[in-house]
């Protein structure tokens, strides 16, 4: 005898909805990215961010300390160099401006932080590119040695764990090697395994002055027409060590996001680009929308499609939120 079957709606009080909810998430889940520029004293608002500062590294304790009242806990820290070169020398160099940072914050908070840094040489080259220049076209292979080093300088001074961004083929291999052969075999790397070539990164771009002077990075990052791309540059980071990987833009590629969680048993971060955050902030603004349930419901929607981990310009505030129970 066949049995039926019919779906019945839960009665919908408070109290049940978060009883029942499917996506549960945590503040731990969360990482706020930071600017850090060269110089003393540095406090400063971005124009293209609202609500987003810029700090050097004897300040950006201030800005850690904030996001830890508000219950997060892991931060990626971007380097702006005072000056630049053909060879993005400030990303490896021992003093540049993120191993400053890294050593004050370790200082300043110990293993209260988790101290993540964006492996790239765009913000240190001065032609923006994430790599070595030959003629007019980035050059992989020479580039990967620096890429190395600038790992190993960082977890010198303190990093936690690595993310390299550049998109440049062998990256996680070549840092895996150098991390390894130098003692730091218990640094993970956070992989930008799937970073698209995205009209959303115009607000980071020019927080940290990292726009290329010439052609663009189509030749080296995603086109966003690709979805089984995705998948094969994940698993050659996989297979080349990565411990954790990328997928970038977040909400424009929940696609993306939920195929690698489907695929690997791995845990997923989506980064919740400048371009996203600067949408609702103006949208807010103009009082089109309600920036606080927006936020929250383009968070969840992240985690709904299967990331592990949101980096967010939102973190702190979304921190807040998780602790309100508003989307805990």
């Amino acid at each position: 005898m066949q049995m039926e079957t019919r779906t019945r709606r839960l009665r919908s009080t408070d109290a049940v909805r978060r009883l029942t909810r499917e996506t549960r998430v945590s503040a731990d889940a969360l990482v706020y990215p930071l600017f850090v520029r060269e110089g003393h004293g540095i406090i400063e608002p971005l124009p293209s961010m609202d609500n987003q500062t810029r700090y050097s590294a004897d300040t950006v304790a201030q800005g850690v300390e904030s996001a830890l009242s508000a219950g997060v806990r892991s931060f990626l820290l971007f380097g702006l160099p005072e000056k630049k070169d053909a060879v993005g020398s400030g990303a490896y160099a021992v003093d540049g401006v993120v191993q400053q940072a890294l050593r004050n914050l370790k200082q300043a908070f110990a293993d209260d932080a988790y101290l993540i840094t964006d492996v790239c040489l765009c913000e240190y080259t001065d032609h923006g590119h994430c790599g070595l220049i030959k003629g007019q076209q980035v050059d992989n292979d020479s580039t990967l040695p620096l890429l190395a080093a600038t790992a190993v300088s960082h977890a010198e001074a303190g990093a936690d764990m690595v993310a390299p961004s550049g998109m440049m083929d062998k990256t996680v291999s070549s840092l895996r090697s150098a991390l390894d052969d130098n003692g730091f075999l218990h640094i993970p790397i956070m992989s930008y395994a799937a970073k698209y070539a995205s009209a959303f990164y115009g607000p980071f771009r020019d927080a940290a002055g990292s726009a290329p002077q010439f052609g663009d990075r189509k030749a080296y990052q995603m086109d966003y027409h690709n979805s089984r791309e995705a998948i094969r540059r994940i698993q050659a980071d996989i297979d080349e060590g990565a411990d954790l990987i990328i997928v970038k833009p977040a909400l424009p590629c929940l696609d993306i996001i939920n195929q690698a969680a489907d695929w690997f048993n791995l845990p997923i971060a989506a980064y919740s680009v400048s371009g996203e955050y600067a949408m609702v902030k103006a949208a807010a603004s103009a009082g089109l929308i309600d920036e606080y349930k927006v936020m929250c419901e383009s968070a969840i929607a992240v985690w709904r499609a299967g990331a592990n981990i949101l980096i967010s310009y939102f973190a702190s505030p979304l921190a807040v939120a998780i602790s309100k129970g508003d989307i805990g």
